[in-house]
């Protein structure tokens, strides 16, 4: 039996109408999780017929965080104009740009790892599991799984939403699609943090006591 209390969590984990809710629960006899899958499915659908066209229009995003130590900046496109102004696009640049921040991706999608970045994961993953006494027959596939869990680390639209770890980007972006009515694409990101890739000097107290005091020969 599908009940409201059913029908009210479901839309409060995905967004999506109390109709869509209703079918999706009695499509999957009152399994919660197994409705979250459907409708998640539906709007991936959804989304890549709006995939083709053309968001040429959007917002460049700047975000600052911890006092000025990091910064974002973000491009994110759509197709008009009047989607960017709009408050909700605006808070998606938001939210994308603090996961930049917070989560520090590398890439956008996983079509933008280098291949020789993924072989030499994949070799390292492979010599990990054989030293750990695996089974070679498993080793491949517990490698590839290794792999899918490198891309949620490294590419922005793979990694949990930070405000809402039940949910990838990808999908976040795909549910803004389903729901603003036009294509989105979260195009590229730099990503700025105070002294990141600076090799800082190590002082040794000892020693600069001894310089100074060989300096003023004493």
């Amino acid at each position: 039996m599908i009940t409201a209390e059913m029908v009210k969590e479901l839309r409060e984990r995905t967004g999506a109408g109390m109709m869509d809710c209703k079918r999706a629960l009695s499509e999957t006899e009152g399994n919660v999780e197994k409705a979250i899958d459907l409708l998640r499915e539906k709007g991936l659908a959804a989304a890549a017929k709006k995939a083709g066209r053309i968001a040429a229009e959007g917002l460049v995003e700047a975000y600052i965080h911890g006092a000025g130590r990091i910064g974002v900046l973000l491009e994110v496109n759509c197709e008009t104009d009047f989607v960017a102004k709009t408050a909700e696009f605006k808070e998606f640049c938001r939210d994308v740009a603090m996961q930049v921040a917070a989560a520090s991706p590398l890439f956008v999608a996983k079509e933008e790892v280098p291949a020789e970045y993924v072989e030499r994961e994949r070799e390292v993953l492979r010599a990990q599991a054989i030293n750990e006494g695996k089974p070679e027959k498993f080793v491949d596939k517990m490698v590839e799984g290794r792999i899918e869990k490198y891309y949620k680390e490294v590419c922005l639209l793979e990694q949990a939403f930070i405000k809402d770890p039940d949910k990838s980007v990808r999908q976040l972006l795909n549910e803004k699609i389903a729901k603003i009515g036009e294509n989105i694409s979260i195009r590229r990101f730099v990503r700025f943090q105070v002294g990141e890739g600076i090799e800082k000097k190590k002082s040794n107290l000892a020693e600069e006591v001894a310089a100074m005091s060989s300096a003023f020969g004493c």
